[in-house]
């Protein structure tokens, strides 16, 4: 079994007492002082998360726009400079390889930010994918690090802290700008359902805002509230709401998915998916009592019979009530559907919501 990877930060999490677990094939904090402190300070104020663990792969070469609209869901083409879009790259069936972020750096020069524990199997599958187009497929995973300073008081924290001008971005943009003699990337997004900013940078500069930041008391966060709190907005997590199995029409992300572009791989698939109904559905549920839904539990109907299983579960911080996404057979799918869960050897009744369980505050 190969060492858990290390990010440019593990010294400071272990430092500052965070408790370490292995996620995506590091070795990451999950918590420091505890996921509710943490998650709270996001929703109220603001945190920081250490996500270098994230992938980084720049595609370069005449063809790089049109390469990217072939393996990505969303469409690029005639994008500005510092415009960034959300979607999925998808096998020729339909599911999902796993979902990202592209950054139009400049003309045929997009960034994409991949996830941590599919950066082996993406970067294999991209160029895979590149065979016949004039194309420079850069994986540059090593060389990045990556900070998100989440929460309503991002803005000022990146500003006041650590000197960086981004008031001027709006949500799902970037834009370069030079640090201790680099290049860096500051773009406005994040997983949390607030404002925030995501920063891209050598490993010295990252560490050397890392210990700003924690000087100036931004509270560090770890990867346990990053679940809760992109759970609690309806934020998709690859291995839970998508996977290779999952198609973005039965996690509800078909706006993701421009169907008007000429071709994209899993097009077809998709198409007619979008056209037939999906298999099952990606719903919300909420559960009554204080019991807490986990990844894998059965959904059932009235009649006793699993129609579903539950993604992802928790107590929710921020709303206080037992809530969870499930996906569910179509017919079940309906707002105010009654169902249940079973957790251990009992079942708890449920009723599906809205996956937003949230409100998400952007700044536009």
């Amino acid at each position: 079994m190969a060492e858990n990877k290390r990010t440019c930060l593990y010294d400071k999490h272990v430092a500052l007492g965070a408790l370490m677990s292995p996620f995506g094939g590091f070795d990451m904090p999950i918590q420091y002082a505890g996921i509710v402190e943490e998650h709270n300070a996001v929703r109220n104020s603001v945190g920081v998360f250490d996500v270098s663990h994230m992938g980084e792969v720049e595609i370069t070469g005449p063809d790089a726009e049109k390469f990217v609209n072939h393996i990505f869901t969303n469409d690029i083409k005639d994008a500005e400079k510092g415009k960034i879009f959300y979607g999925m790259m998808l096998y020729p069936n339909g599911g999902t390889v796993d979902d990202l972020l592209v950054y139009k750096m400049g003309d045929n020069d997009l960034l994409l930010v991949i996830n941590a524990a599919n950066i082996d199997k993406d970067v294999a599958w991209i160029n895979e994918q590149a065979e016949g187009y004039d194309v420079k497929v850069d994986h540059q995973s090593d060389y990045y690090g990556q900070l998100a300073v989440q929460g309503p008081e991002a803005e000022a924290t990146v500003e006041k802290v650590l000197g960086i001008g981004c008031a001027e971005l709006t949500f799902y943009t970037f834009k370069t700008t030079e640090y201790d003699g680099e290049t860096i990337i500051v773009s406005r997004t994040g997983y949390t359902g607030e404002d925030g900013f995501e920063i891209y940078a050598s490993h010295k500069a990252i560490v050397k805002m890392w210990d700003l930041l924690i000087s100036a008391g931004v509270q560090p966060c770890g990867l346990g509230c990053r679940d809760t709190l992109r759970f609690e907005v309806g934020l998709p997590l690859y291995g839970a709401e998508l996977s290779a199995d999952i198609t973005p029409i039965m996690a509800g992300l078909g706006f993701f998915v421009k169907l008007d572009k000429d071709e994209f791989i899993g097009k077809d698939a998709v198409a007619k998916q979008k056209a037939e109904g999906a298999p099952m559905k990606l719903v919300g549920l909420e559960l009554e009592g204080k019991a807490i839904p986990r990844h894998g539990y059965d959904v059932l109907n009235a009649e006793g019979d699993t129609v579903g299983s539950v993604t992802t579960g928790y107590h929710a911080i921020s709303v206080d009530k037992s809530i969870a996404m499930a996906f569910v057979k179509p017919q079940y799918a309906a707002l105010d559907t009654p169902l249940s869960v079973r957790i251990r050897k009992k079942t708890f009744p449920a009723v599906v919501v809205k996956k937003k369980f949230y409100k998400k505050s952007y700044k536009k």
